[in-house]
């Protein structure tokens, strides 16, 4: 039973405070109030103050009103369960117990802090240890370098950097850490960069992501040797990009021998909670120090971390900032000590191990599929899957690539892992986005460059991901390669038919996930930079309009936001059925087309104006000759109507025309004569692509026809429809044994003659209705 009304009240609360900001289905008409609500301006403080009731309202309106606006699918919130509102509970249990009288609290988080320690120190096999508990992952490393400066520095209390001045300490860490983990601790400590020493990793032997053990024990002996201190070194069980672990035996041998301090963290001390641990991992229990961060591994929310570690003088450990004697500090504790106890051990193995069995499924799909590579330092169990896509030369072009490679050699090398690191980009973000569940992420390693990662145990706890989801995710992989392959062979093609293109630029972007870049040159007849720039944009503009407004599966944009080349064409993914010479020719056509009309517009209002002032002075011409055929008197006001009257004087009309297209005037007295211009000339036929005609019903634009796919090679620029033409122009194949009667070969020919007839009867016919089909065989017959 409950003992503490207060406990019972402060349960219930959060109940229902959680089960009010994880509901995010709220009514259409608080939507349309909020649309226009401005929420993110601070107003003034209510002096009557709010119901509990109104503030999580508003708090759950800035939890998810504006990712509800911006998109239908709002992002995937953690995984909150049971297990997060006991850790959500300890929080506000940690204010509450912090009221209570001193001897009682110091009581209370002994016994909390004892037990957590426990705890994990069995679970993780990590015998006579103490724990710090810290927010920052960091911290708990930056307390341990203050615990081996004040070891290792005896004098440190009393001179402070004055005995590092004389001594200077150095701090060992991978070049595979984390980025910015050796600046951070120096910043910490108070320490120069020079104290910090990166160890680079295998380039011969072994992984090529695990410390070098031979080119450590280099580095040290050349410290000590110039007076230096090696204090700490920290390994990693499972590094922060691929997952691999170092050699922590021989390292702990290393620091042994130059009594340095040997810390580790990584992901894969999660796996020392399982039955079955590797050795690589298992040597990790006898490291100095080792951080854990259970909240990701276990899916508990707002849970510190752990740094488990031995030493003997609780002196020193209270100097650096390890214990503290202030009981609320303690405190920290409370949330993971409750989160445990709900867990139990056997849930918290479940979890760990449900990972790793994600990891193992979808290791063990990719070795099955074609053009992915993987990067995985064990086989059979690897807590961490690092793949990529990755195509062979010899599954390619490899007989070109064998005769350019003594000339271009390292080129050819460099642009391709740019290309590859673009396109593995692209597909990280797909598979990332079509399955949000899995929790793949794209993560840049020194020398597999840009590849995809899959840690479940950073985020299958928290995201909830399934055994389904890795099959999801190994389908859309599935969709995903063929058009990588298809887009990375059209490539070079789609380079060659715009190089040889008139009027168009192949723009060399090897950042760009897709089919290639490309510009429409326009061709400036003396014209300034300036206009000249603003003209190019215009027309490419109006070009990616124009090739969007196409029914086809292409994807045209004007390419990333930043980064992107100017005034070009950006084409994404394509697959292997693309006529790129159809592309080609529709995008040079559509550009020309697009230069004329833009001329044509450009040149009308000086044109305009030029036949304008010419027609003036033709009229004025005009109107004197007209005054000089009439005479004097017929210009007096009565005497020439009187004149008019008896005599009339026949005068033709004379006027003047503009003609925009031939940009000349003309006389009217051809309109005058024939009542209509009808001989004038017509504008030219606009150019558009003739492949893009002759598309079967039904079929998008650039897509090559099944039927004929097999006829010619994928650079042929040949039309389906010649050939469908051409099949249907071929006389009837007879079965076998089956011979052509001659009866069969005079309607053949009667057949032939009615058609070669047909002009000849449209023509007789041509206003009376068509005639029947007895009459045309009649005249076939008399013939």
């Amino acid at each position: 039973k409950m003992v503490d009304p207060t406990l019972a009240e402060m349960g219930k609360n959060l109940n229902e405070a959680m089960k009010m900001l994880e509901d995010n289905q709220r009514k259409v008409e608080e939507e349309n109030e909020k649309k226009y609500a401005r929420k993110d301006i601070p107003g003034p403080l209510q002096g009557s103050g709010q119901d509990m009731v109104s503030i999580l309202q508003l708090v759950q309106n800035l939890m998810h009103g504006e990712e509800e606006e911006e998109t239908s699918q709002s992002y995937r919130l953690q995984n909150v369960g049971e297990q997060g509102h006991m850790a959500l509970l300890g929080h506000s249990l940690a204010a509450y117990i912090s009221v209570l009288d001193r001897e009682r609290l110091r009581k209370l988080t002994t016994r909390i802090l004892s037990d957590t320690t426990l705890w994990l120190c069995r679970l993780f096999r990590y015998e006579n240890g103490s724990a710090y508990y810290h927010e920052d992952d960091r911290e708990g490393l930056l307390k341990i370098c203050r615990l081996v400066i004040h070891t290792r520095y005896e004098d440190y209390t009393l001179e402070g950097f004055n005995v590092l001045y004389t001594k200077q300490p150095v701090i060992y860490i991978s070049s595979a850490a984390r980025t910015g983990l050796g600046q951070a601790l120096c910043n910490q400590l108070g320490l120069p960069l020079s104290c910090m020493c990166r160890v680079p990793c295998n380039t011969m032997f072994g992984s090529q992501h695990q410390m070098d053990v031979a080119l450590l024990d280099r580095l040290i002996k050349d410290d000590v040797e110039f007076g230096k201190l090696p204090l700490l070194l920290v390994a990693n069980a499972g590094t922060p990009g691929a997952g691999h672990t170092d050699k922590l035996g021989r390292l702990k041998e290393l620091c042994e021998q130059y009594k340095m301090w040997l810390h580790v963290e990584g992901v894969n001390l999660a796996t020392l909670a399982l039955g079955y641990v590797s050795s690589s991992v298992l040597a990790a229990t006898k490291c100095d120090s080792m951080t854990l961060t259970l909240g990701s591994w276990l899916g508990l929310p707002a849970v510190p971390a752990v740094t488990l570690y031995r030493h003997e003088d609780p002196s020193l450990s209270l100097a650096a900032g390890l214990t503290s004697s202030q009981p609320v500090e303690k405190l920290r504790a409370l949330p993971l000590w409750l989160s445990l106890q709900y867990l139990g051990h056997d849930g918290i193995v479940e979890r760990i191990k449900h990972a790793s069995q994600l990891s193992q499924r979808l290791l063990e799909n990719l070795k099955n599929l074609d053009f992915i590579k993987t990067s995985v330092e064990d086989e059979l169990s690897s807590p961490v899957v690092v793949f990529k896509f990755f195509q062979e030369y010899s599954n390619r072009d490899q007989t070109s690539h064998a005769a350019q490679a003594s000339t271009i050699q390292h080129p050819i090398i460099s642009n391709e892992r740019h290309i590859y690191d673009t396109f593995n980009q692209w597909l990280g973000e797909q598979l990332a986005q079509l399955v949000p569940a899995s929790g793949v992420d794209v993560v840049e390693l020194e020398d597999e460059g840009t590849c995809v990662r899959f840690s479940p145990l950073m985020t299958s706890a928290v995201l909830g991901t399934e055994i389904q989801d890795i099959d999801q995710l190994v389908d859309c992989l599935k969709m995903k390669i063929p058009v990588l392959t298809s887009t990375l062979q059209l490539r070079e093609e789609f380079e060659q038919e715009v190089r040889r293109t008139v009027g168009l630029m192949y723009i060399e972007d090897l950042g760009w996930p897709g089919l290639g870049v490309v510009r429409y040159n326009y061709h400036s007849d003396g014209k300034n930079d300036d206009k000249q720039e603003k003209e190019l944009e215009k027309i490419n503009t109006e070009l990616l309009k124009k090739l969007n407004e196409l029914e086809s599966d292409l994807a045209f944009s004007l390419g990333p936001e930043f980064g992107g080349q100017k005034n070009c064409v950006y084409i994404g993914m394509v697959t292997e059925d693309l006529d790129v010479s159809e592309l080609v020719e529709t995008i040079a056509a559509t550009g020309r087309e697009i230069e004329e009309n833009s001329r044509l517009l450009e040149n009308m209002t000086e044109v305009v104006r030029k036949g304008i002032q010419e027609a003036q002075l033709q009229l004025q011409k005009a109107n004197e000759e007209r005054l000089l055929e009439e005479g004097l008197l017929r210009q007096i006001p009565v005497v020439g109507s009187v004149l008019n009257w008896f005599s009339p004087f026949q005068a033709s009309p004379k006027g003047r025309t503009f003609n925009l297209t031939a940009g000349s005037l003309e006389s009217t007295e051809s309109m005058y004569v024939s009542k209509a211009q009808g001989t004038s000339s017509s504008p030219p036929p606009t150019p558009t692509s003739s492949l893009a005609k002759q598309r079967l019903p039904g079929q998008k634009a650039f897509k090559r026809s099944l039927r004929s796919s097999d006829g010619f090679s994928e650079t042929s620029s040949i039309s389906h429809c010649d050939d469908l033409d051409k099949m249907d122009q071929r006389p009837p194949t007879l079965s076998p044994g089956q011979e052509q009667g001659p009866l069969e070969m005079e309607k053949a020919e009667e057949q032939k003659e009615v058609a070669q007839a047909k002009p000849d009867t449209e023509d007789i016919h041509s206003d009376k209705s068509p005639p029947d089909c007895t009459k045309v065989e009649d005249q076939a017959s008399q013939r």
